[in-house]
């Protein structure tokens, strides 16, 4: 390891935003052209990276990065090794630590570290002895700065190129806003003017967690509702934005994985992400009274076409393949006609993928996506320092209470309405409610009766659910002129399953 030391050490506040679609080509150029840019001079830095770690992912486990950086090419190329620590997991804005140190070489340099946080991760030296390289990214940094009337100064930095791990790699295709100087109000006024015309789609994952997951290889895993971070002292409004900073977090991820895989599990993960968010909307909407969410009606488009997508991946892997032995019963019409519905199912279904990622192309959707990203950094919490924090306590216990309690209510009543499709879908609507609150306030209910609610919820769901994916592919077999005497198979089976009158107790 080699002697240097010399750390520079500040806050890294950054917002990431992702590029979606497969041409990257022309980006660089076509950000140039935005009003914003047209005029500042851009530079570019070829851009070098070796990731370390321990076997046992010692640093990955503190949301630590370790990283060599060799800066340009050839005899003007130089090396920096830079500590990075913390860092919100759970949107695109992030704020970390970061040490950063010229060296002499590609080696990693331990009294670089002197200066930094490093003696409380590693106080008897067992974890650098430990450090290998566990990834490499290598990607073109083109740089513009813009700085503004009110002093601010913001980098805009475009990178386009690779991870790779292994024998995998992965795209690199990523805006980062860097703040130099000003208010982070800045970073969004930057942002927001260049979303208005190029495609863009919050980022909530570094390079160097996309790294890991390249090297586990769950890079393309969907991601699944967490628990929020609750804690009975926290008001009100902040509850409500750390339960809605999280069902975001499942929805953007889940949309940015969509680009390279068509896994099922994401369309439908990326739906209850928003679900979850909408949901949580409905449930915290006093709190949010003083400050509502923006419009959402640039979103309406893509969440029509997931919806769509969704709706044939349930009727194509989940609700027809059950039922192909009853029909086709060793008829070999039937079985042909059965496989010429699976090629146009199948047809459908790329066709409408397509549709979605067309959707995520359009500036209007990551504009909207931005708003609420920029929303979603919560008020002003200097508010709430004078209120005792064992009445706040009482206070988001209580209301969490009441809350839960009102939704199994109106649950109940919905139930016990006259049969009707109208009241089965609300009735599954309120199911879905209310275990999306469960799950959001669990921390702060009486454990055994929220699990029992839950449960209950999930049971009247999943019933309701079932004779409506059945309903719902025999009305796509219709839209899609499948054979008729298969249509009316289904159609029938689907009536069969429809629930008489709602569940009840």
């Amino acid at each position: 390891m080699t002697s240097d030391r010399s750390s520079k050490g500040f806050a890294e506040i950054e917002l990431k935003l992702a590029l979606p679609g497969s041409e990257h080509a022309g980006l660089a150029q076509a950000l140039g052209r935005t009003p914003l840019l047209a005029r500042r001079k851009p530079s570019l830095q070829p851009l070098h990276n070796v990731y370390y770690d321990t076997p046992a992912q010692t640093l990955r486990a503190q949301r630590i990065a370790l990283r060599l950086r060799r800066v340009g090419v050839g005899a003007q190329a130089h090396w920096l090794q830079t500590l990075k620590i913390g860092g919100a997991s759970d949107s695109a804005l992030s704020q970390r630590g970061e040490w950063e140190t010229p060296l002499a070489g590609p080696q990693l340099s331990a009294p670089a570290l002197l200066d930094t946080p490093w003696s409380g991760i590693d106080p008897d030296g067992s974890v650098l002895a430990k450090l290998a390289p566990c990834f490499v990214t290598h990607f073109e940094r083109t740089i513009w700065l813009v700085r503004r009337r009110d002093r601010s100064v913001v980098e805009v930095a475009l990178d386009l190129g690779r991870i790779q791990a292994g024998g995998n790699t992965a795209a690199i295709a990523e805006l980062e806003f860097e703040l130099r100087a000003g208010p982070v109000e800045a970073l969004f006024d930057v942002a927001r003017t260049i979303a208005a015309s190029v495609a863009v789609l919050p980022l909530n994952q570094s390079k160097a967690q996309r790294g890991y997951a390249l090297a586990q290889g769950t890079l393309e895993a969907p991601q699944r509702a967490q628990p929020p971070r609750l804690s009975p002292d926290l008001a009100l409004p902040e509850a409500a934005m750390q339960v809605l900073r999280e069902a975001f977090s499942q929805f953007c991820s889940n949309l940015f994985r969509l680009q390279t895989s068509d896994a099922t599990e994401l369309v439908h993960q990326a739906r209850v992400g928003w679900r979850r968010f909408r949901s949580s909307l409905s449930l915290f909407k006093a709190a949010l009274a003083q400050r509502p969410p923006p419009p959402r009606l640039d979103l309406n488009d893509l969440l029509d076409r997931l919806g769509e997508l969704r709706d044939l991946d349930v009727a194509r892997t989940q609700t027809l393949p059950g039922l192909a032995q009853a029909y086709v019963g060793g008829d070999g019409r039937r079985a042909q006609a059965w496989r010429a519905m699976e090629r146009v199912l199948a047809q459908a279904t790329r066709g409408q993928r397509a549709a979605v990622l067309e959707a995520m192309q359009q500036p209007a959707l990551g504009a909207s996506l931005l708003a609420f990203t920029h929303w979603l950094q919560g008020p002003d919490r200097s508010s709430s320092v004078s209120v005792d924090r064992d009445d706040q306590a009482v206070a988001l216990r209580d209301w969490s209470r009441q809350r839960i309690r009102r939704l199994h209510q109106r649950l109940q009543a919905a139930l016990h309405e006259p049969a009707s499709d109208q009241a089965r879908h609300r009735s599954r609507i309120l199911a879905k409610r209310l275990r999306y609150g469960i799950e959001a306030l669990r921390p702060l209910l009486p454990q055994r009766r929220a699990q029992a609610w839950y449960d209950e919820a999930l049971e009247i769901q999943s019933s309701i659910g079932a004779a409506r994916d059945a309903q719902q592919a025999s009305r796509l077999l219709a839209k899609l002129g499948v054979e008729r005497e298969l249509q009316a198979f289904v159609r029938g089976l689907a009536a069969g399953r429809a629930p008489v009158t709602p569940l009840s107790n």
